[in-house]
């Protein structure tokens, strides 16, 4: 097979990825191309990026996108039409985008992945001018491709439900493939702790929360809670980090409260896991789904259940050690490369 993949999410040439469709696409593509030493992959990146020689093999070929300086409109006229028609000189068996939509004028068998549809179950999360600058892509693009699909990747059974529900789309047409940590992560030792937090200046101990954008995240009830605590919000409080600083954040933190309204899957959470951290999350959505008996669980529009919660958490070491145990066997059920292996099925079964 000759695959392609859409690869602009992966914009930070120092450590792979910038966001979370970011990390998804760059881990799942170095898995790839460990696993499949068969079959060719054509992988598309903007012509800014300076990193795309990393990904270079026996079978893989590098392509740029033209980069266009934007005006008015002509974002949609350049994706939609300009890098339709580059795919469409490469006559791909199978054509992946990892970030919710596939050019309207590509026309051969294509796989997309659908991270989550908050913006659809939860518009009133997200500021008014980002939900005006995804207006188009809402209304018109996503819909199009997920209908326009031949099979859609649902990171969780959640999101797979959400597609059903919101676009009427065949349950068959969707298959959950779950990803892994965000990184090799692991618990660190203590000397590497200290030094990371004296550099950013940060307490022994400290809650640590994920920002992000709207109200999606619930910072104000996370920070209500911890008034009587010292809270550091990735993203807020603290600089988003590298891979390798951020493994470095899990580990010395004392407890992840993640305890967000609404995910599609829940990456911090494995993060969380896989770095011997205690996590508190919520019980809705994906966040079960992805936690299991690994973490504890909230109500996340209770400030009193989360702060019992953490009390508990904080207070009770043995608690806490039971936590990081489970958590550190539930991670061990996701992995970047059991995601690769179930993502090539569902090329092959494209062509078959």
């Amino acid at each position: 097979m000759k695959i392609g993949i859409d690869c602009r999410t992966i914009l930070n040439p120092a450590h792979g990825e910038k966001a979370g469709v970011g990390y998804y696409t760059h881990h799942l593509v170095e898995s790839l191309l460990a696993l499949d030493k068969e079959n060719t992959y054509v992988l598309f990146f903007d012509s800014r990026f300076k990193g795309a020689n990393k990904f270079k093999r026996d079978n893989v070929a590098i392509r740029f996108f033209p980069f266009y300086q934007y005006k008015k409109y002509l974002p949609i006229a350049y994706s939609q039409m300009l890098i339709s028609a580059v795919l469409n000189r490469e006559n791909l068996d199978v054509f992946h985008s990892p970030a919710n939509v596939i050019p309207l004028f590509y026309n051969r068998p294509s796989v997309l992945t659908i991270h989550d549809l908050a913006i659809y179950k939860f518009p009133k999360f997200f500021p008014k001018k980002f939900l005006n600058r995804q207006t188009f892509s809402t209304q018109v693009l996503v819909p199009r491709s997920v209908r326009k699909a031949s099979q859609i990747i649902a990171i969780s059974k959640n999101t797979k439900t959400d597609i059903v529900e919101e676009f009427s789309i065949p349950e068959d047409k969707i298959t959950v493939i779950y990803e892994g940590p965000a990184g090799n992560f692991r618990p660190q030792p203590e000397d590497k702790k200290e030094k990371f937090k004296k550099k950013y200046g940060l307490p022994d101990v400290f809650v640590l929360a994920i920002g992000g954008v709207g109200e999606r995240r619930n910072l104000a009830r996370i920070k209500e809670t911890c008034k009587d605590y010292n809270l550091v919000i990735a993203g807020q409080t603290l600089p988003w980090l590298s891979v390798g600083e951020l493994e470095l954040l899990y580990s010395s933190a004392s407890v992840l409260l993640y305890c967000s309204l609404y995910e599609g899957f829940g990456l911090p959470i494995l993060d969380g896991f896989a770095c011997g951290l205690p996590v508190i999350t919520s019980n809705v959505s994906s966040m079960p789904e992805v936690g299991g008996d690994g973490a504890l669980y909230v109500d996340p529009y209770s400030v009193e259940s989360i702060k019992e919660k953490l009390g508990e958490v904080l207070s009770d070491e043995e608690l806490r050690q039971d936590l990081m145990k489970k958590g550190l066997e539930r991670v061990k059920q996701f992995s970047w490369e059991k995601a690769a292996e179930q993502t090539a099925q569902v090329y092959r079964k494209l062509t078959e």
